[in-house]
């Protein structure tokens, strides 16, 4: 008789290995993939995708994984919703998503019925402008950029912000701006290439500790009427945020928001939205920006709320305007 017979040991080897092979597929299934795409390397919004990755990993147990992806900008952000599918989180200001879906400003070349998709899911800490100047007393006036070389990078909010701030004062043809991304700032102003440079990130932002820690720096500081003639929120950076910057500086900000789209299912969204709000008080114990974040900050949401982010707030009791449900 051909063949061979198991052993009771080999059949419980065999069972074992049976087990642990159907464990590990459902543990790989049960696992889900979210790409979170937020800005460019040595910015403070990367940094906050690496400390939200993180989050979201200790507090699911593993079961969802944000992948970082760098980006150049919010207008990417955006502009990469017609392509992406399923599991995309971005991170933008809300003004964006309203431009998008009325097909205005830099979307007015590219339209795309998507970005009525759009949903929001929590707020992440404000964009704050810091016009980052070499040497000076730590803190100067927005006229002591006239006759600068100033780099303000390229496509991205914080350069067409910086851009808006220039003509709006009437700076633009008293200064020489850069051709150059922004993320070559710090290196530049270092070694003398450029005089300043314009970013616009959470405080206190990576690449401008960077900067002071190595070169003595100044931030410009807006006056009561400046703040008022962008249209901007106030924001102040309190005195010794950066090093040699001794006094508060006065500038602006601008929310920012975590949106995905309506093809992510709700239990994920709910999930993501539970995480962030659980573990952030975690989070700001480790990096102080997190804590600037409050439930109130929801209402800055544009677009809409995605069912499943909606779902947790309703159980937290926390207020959403009747406009996002």
């Amino acid at each position: 008789m051909s063949g061979f017979r198991l052993f009771p040991s080999a059949r419980h080897l065999l069972t074992a290995a049976v087990i642990a092979v159907s464990a590990t597929a459902v543990t790989a299934h049960a696992e889900t993939r979210v790409t979170y795409k937020s800005a460019s390397a040595g910015t403070a919004y990367y940094q906050m995708g690496v400390e939200l990755s993180e989050a979201i990993r200790i507090g699911t147990g593993g079961d969802v994984i944000l992948t970082l992806e760098e980006s150049q900008g919010s207008v990417q952000n955006v502009m990469e919703v017609m392509a992406r599918q399923s599991n995309y989180v971005f991170t933008t200001p809300p003004g964006l998503i309203n431009q998008a879906v009325a097909g205005e400003g830099p979307f007015a070349e590219r339209q795309s019925e998507r970005f009525k998709d759009i949903r929001g899911l929590f707020p992440i800490p404000a964009i704050t402008m810091h016009f980052v100047v070499a040497d000076g007393d730590g803190v100067i006036g927005l006229e002591e950029l006239e006759g600068k070389h100033i780099l303000i990078g390229r496509g991205t909010f914080g350069a067409r912000e910086a851009e808006r701030y220039l003509e709006l004062f009437g700076l633009t043809d008293k200064v020489r701006v850069a051709d150059a991304q922004i993320g070559s700032g710090p290196d530049a102003l270092k070694n003398g290439q450029i005089d300043a440079f314009v970013t616009a990130s959470s405080f206190p932002t990576p690449n401008v500790i960077e900067t002071a820690a190595s070169k003595k720096i100044s931030l410009v500081s807006l006056t009561d009427e400046q703040i008022a003639l962008t249209g901007a929120a106030r924001q102040t950076i309190p005195a010794g945020t950066y090093t040699g910057v001794d006094q508060d500086v006065q500038t602006t900000s601008l929310p920012v928001i975590a949106y995905t789209t309506t093809a992510m299912d709700d239990d994920t969204a709910y999930t993501l939205t539970k995480t962030f709000w659980e573990r952030r008080d975690a989070m700001a114990a480790e990096t102080a920006w997190w804590g600037s974040i409050t439930p109130d900050m929801v209402a800055n949401i544009a677009g809409g709320i995605h069912p499943g982010a909606l779902r947790y707030y309703d159980e937290a009791g926390i207020a959403v305007p009747d406009s996002l449900r």
